[in-house]
């Protein structure tokens, strides 16, 4: 052979070879996520749409361990020759929830368990709860966490869901305003969260299957709303999807609820995972931009078969892969953080408490029982004050290091706690705990009975005690709602305080009950006999600390209750829907109280409640004066200002709530909605603070089915101000001379079953 031709040969292959060789792969973070994209085999591409499993899953071909953080919920793959790292996910809503001894290290990683959102609802306090979120996201960033798998948001529609704890309140305002400043909070430590459980999930009981059935208007207005504010307002990173059906549709699948309302209507660009195994349909999730399934693992083969057999194209899953790696851009992890795994601990636990306390509700205080004064011993009954509950069971779970009993924090702050009662109860808690089973272990104190004590025995507490204290605890958690009769005090609960009341008021000796609950319970049938009552809620890992502040008076209670407490469990509109039917194994739950949830039909229904929404006592006394609207007329926005002035002697602060009574013209209204809030900054005896609140055309509109709009109604309307819903302190009026339709949107998410909504006219 010719050598010059033998030489032009393995000249050509030689530079075949380097052109090769020098093939641009695409790297995340350096070109355009479409190349990367484009990179992909169908495999990856799969891989990067669902999680890799639940913690301890091993991948089988690679071997890899899921285990990023021990703990973690789980987390998302890696592609390395594409420069795809890896994201962590991570519960919960009351703080970070990992476990706290890594394996194979040799440091401890407690995290901070901060007030339940219930309680931090209850203070209406934005800006503390933006803290709570600074701080909670601090400790998501430097433990190595991406995503923080919160806040819950979802409505507290029947005091029996499992999950009340983990949620804000009855009111969509309230929830999507103190959910935005939580996000906000979170987020501004450039971790994500992931905002849920979207949406409709109310209900624990088959959660996974059941079908809430709910009108276009109650999802509006009720529903949906929260979510829509907090999108709007704090833009989080993350939505997740819920495990129930919609209308017919599971939600991970629903693309009107996904694309056409989260994504089209309210300008969501972020990604959407599923709840940890959700929905049914892989493909269908896909569809619907569902863009990650998690944990994983299990619809791999059945996305790979469905795009070979033209089941679904392969665009639809490079849509949401440009989500997915967008999200992975954002990550800490993506840009090298160093995390040090030594957040702040010490000046979070101080948030804690400062939360924890402002999020106590005073519910009744005769005759200044409280703050003490000449209190020194105190007769302690009740288990939980020898077992604080600090959180809800499930993925609202924190791994503390050590929350204090309310019988420690007394004892800490000088005061003596009779021993005998103290030996009585310790001796039953260690029974309980040792006659438990091993998975139970944990929370099988918090769900026993009560400790039933004779006449006998209470009566010898009262002689070496100045007061008594009774604790009752409840808790709750995922996978089940409670029962009405758990809604309701045991017989021997109620014995219990009717007894020691009886013994100490003869002796004229005071007592107190304290509420360490995660949810509504009954009051009416014996809040008569003690003397204070302090709804403590479930409040982290601070909470027996700040409830002795609250005691003691070196704290002023401000709280004030995001959700109604009825005087029976009857009185509750969903009372005969839930949790659906048939009772004893729900298919489909019918949500025909329509927009009549908590305080909307207490009020408009005329229906007595113990405690109404925005009730919470002082240990001072707040003056409401000098109410001003900028304008008799309304013109796409009027301003609200009133003065507030603390009269009583002890400095506090004060929630002042805005409602707004609208006309009924066209569309059937409750009697008054809440359209604003403003906590006062710490008044002292005398001070005075004006606070402002702004009404834009949104907050004068209700959602018309017939026309899918938002309508504001031509007519007289009134701002009703208060410090609750029943105690409106002053009012004005204003006039809106036509109607306005304020926003046209989709006719969407329609019932699949015949419903009729709850109305004044069918009472």
């Amino acid at each position: 052979m010719n050598k010059s031709l033998v030489f032009s040969i393995l000249l050509f292959f030689s530079c075949v070879s380097i052109a090769v060789n020098k093939v641009h792969i695409p790297q995340l973070g350096k070109d355009n996520i479409e190349d990367v994209i484009a990179a992909m085999t169908l495999e990856e591409k799969v891989y990067l749409l669902m999680g890799i499993g639940e913690p301890g899953w091993k991948n089988p071909e690679t071997g890899e361990k899921t285990v990023l953080i021990d703990g973690e919920a789980s987390r998302t793959g890696a592609i390395l020759r594409l420069g795809i790292t890896a994201t962590v996910l991570t519960d919960g809503p009351a703080g970070l929830k990992i476990d706290p001894q890594p394996v194979g290290c040799n440091f401890t990683r407690y995290c901070t368990a901060f007030p339940t959102a219930i309680a931090l609802a209850s203070t209406w306090n934005a800006g503390l709860i933006q803290n709570v979120g600074t701080a909670m996201g601090n400790e998501v960033l430097e433990y190595g966490s991406d995503v923080l798998l919160a806040p819950a948001i979802n409505i507290q529609r029947n005091p029996l869901c499992g999950r009340n704890f983990e949620y804000y309140s009855e009111d969509p305002f309230l929830t999507g305003k103190l959910a935005a400043a939580m996000v906000r909070g979170i987020q501004s430590n450039d971790v994500a969260t992931s905002l849920k459980h979207f949406a409709v999930n109310n209900i624990e009981t088959n959660r996974a299957t059941i079908n809430a059935i709910v009108s276009q208007r109650a999802l509006r207005e009720i529903y949906l709303r929260g979510f829509e504010l907090v999108v709007k307002e704090s833009h989080p990173w993350t939505v997740m999807s819920s495990y129930n059906r919609l209308n017919g549709v599971y939600t991970s699948e629903s693309y009107d609820l996904i694309n056409t309302i989260l994504r089209d209507e309210w300008k969501f660009s972020g990604l959407v995972m599923s709840d940890w195994f959700g929905g049914r349909d892989a493909v269908a999730q896909m569809n619907a931009g569902n863009d990650l399934l998690m944990p994983g693992c299990a619809q791999r083969e059945e996305l790979i078969k469905a795009i070979k057999n033209k089941v679904i194209e392969e665009k639809v899953l490079d849509q949401n892969l440009v989500r997915v790696l967008t999200f992975i851009t954002k990550t800490r992890r993506f840009k090298g953080y160093p995390f040090s795994n030594n957040p702040d601990l010490v000046s979070h636990a101080l948030l804690s408490r400062n939360a924890a306390s402002e999020g106590m509700v005073l519910l009744k205080n005769d005759k200044n029982t409280l703050p003490f004064n000449n209190v020194k011993r105190i007769a302690l009954f009740g288990k939980t004050s020898y077992r604080f509950i600090a959180g809800g069971t499930g993925s609202g779970e924190v791994n503390y290091k050590s929350a204090a009993t309310i019988y420690e924090s007394l004892e800490k702050n000088g005061f003596q706690a009779v021993k005998p009662l103290r030996t009585i109860y310790q001796q039953f808690i260690d029974t309980v705990t040792k006659t438990a089973t091993e998975n139970k272990q944990k929370f099988i104190v918090d769900f026993h009975e009560e400790l039933p004590l004779s006449n006998e025995q209470i009566k010898t507490q009262v002689q070496p005690a100045d007061l008594g204290i009774i604790t009752i605890g409840r808790n709750a958690g995922e996978y089940n709602d409670r029962t009405v009769a758990n809604f309701s005090l045991s017989n021997t609960e109620k014995e219990l305080i009717h007894h020691v009341s009886q013994a100490f008021h003869a002796a004229h000796k005071k007592v107190v009950v304290v509420l360490n609950i995660g949810g509504v319970i009954n009051t009416a049938d014996w809040r008569d006999d003690p003397d204070a009552i302090l709804l403590a809620w479930q409040t982290g890992q601070e909470g027996a600390n700040a409830i002795v502040d609250i005691l003691k008076g070196n704290v002023n209670p401000s709280g004030k209750l995001a959700v109604s407490f009825p005087m029976t469990y009857t009185d509750v509109p969903s009372a005969t829907t839930f949790p659906g039917e048939p009772a004893n194994d729900p298919v489909n739950a019918f949500y025909n109280e329509g927009i009549y949830v908590g305080y909307r039909y207490y009020d408009t229904f005329k229906v007595p409640t113990a405690y109404e929404f925005g009730y919470g006592l002082s240990y001072s006394q707040f003056k409401y004066s000098d109410i001003q609207v900028n304008s008799k007329e309304f013109n796409n926005e009027l301003t609200v200002k009133v003065t507030v002035k603390n009269t009583g002697k002890k400095e506090g602060k004060e929630t002042v709530q805005l409602y707004l009574h609208a006309p009924n013209v066209e569309i059937e209204k409750p009697l008054q909605e809440l359209k604003g809030f403003a906590k006062t900054r710490l008044l002292k005896s005398g001070e005075s603070q004006e606070l402002s609140f702004t009404l834009d055309a949104r907050s004068l509109a209700s959602f018309w089915t017939n026309i899918s709009s938002w309508v504001a109604e031509k007519g007289d309307y009134e701002v009703r101000v208060g410090a609750s819903s029943k105690d409106i302190r002053l009012t004005a009026g204003f006039k809106l001379p036509q109607t306005v339709v304020v926003e046209k949107v989709h006719s969407v998410l329609y019932p699949n079953r015949p419903l009729i909504d709850l109305s004044k006219s069918s009472k």
